[in-house]
């Protein structure tokens, strides 16, 4: 997410964790915007990076308490977009949050998109990953046979980047 929204040319492409060593990792790969939670909250990391202004787009993968710090963090007008739990499929939010700063929240699923328009996401972003515009960020790549080997890595050791079955 954050080298596309880079790449289609926002102003801030703000990436944050809980790990330092992701941080650093994050870091190393160019990115510039990182909030390491593990030294700082997410509002003071906002805030740092955008001088105040906030944030006018947070995508919000993680769920639970994040998703209420995530939406305390945006611009007057900002829109939150949350595509996952796994922190937890419950969170409490301050309804306040939404009113004073006139922003929205929804969910996103690509599953509930047509076809036309994951077709479209495809080939906009197939496009980007062929220019070198793009790069995946992989942590590991496993044979199919070993896919439960994957999922053990993926849950016990939370690794920077995507884990890649090989058929």
């Amino acid at each position: 997410m954050t080298q596309l929204a880079r790449t289609l040319g926002a102003r801030y492409s703000i990436s944050s964790t809980a790990s330092h060593a992701k941080a650093k990792e994050a870091e190393a790969l160019g990115f510039t915007d990182v909030i390491d939670m593990s030294a700082e909250n997410l509002a003071d990391g906002v805030n740092r990076i955008t001088d105040g202004y906030g944030a006018d787009i947070v995508i919000d993968g993680i769920g639970g308490n994040i998703l209420s710090e995530a939406l305390k963090v945006l611009a007057r007008g900002g829109s939150l977009t949350t595509l996952g739990y796994s922190a937890g499929r419950e969170s409490t939010i301050n309804v306040t949050d939404l009113i004073w700063k006139t922003a929205s929240i929804k969910g996103f699923t690509l599953s509930a998109e047509s076809v036309s328009v994951r077709q479209e996401a495809w080939s906009a972003i197939s496009g980007l990953l062929a220019s070198g515009k793009i790069t995946p960020i992989v942590a590991r790549t496993f044979p199919l046979e070993n896919a439960a080997e994957a999922m053990r890595y993926l849950i016990e050791e939370r690794p920077f980047g995507r884990i890649i079955l090989t058929i």
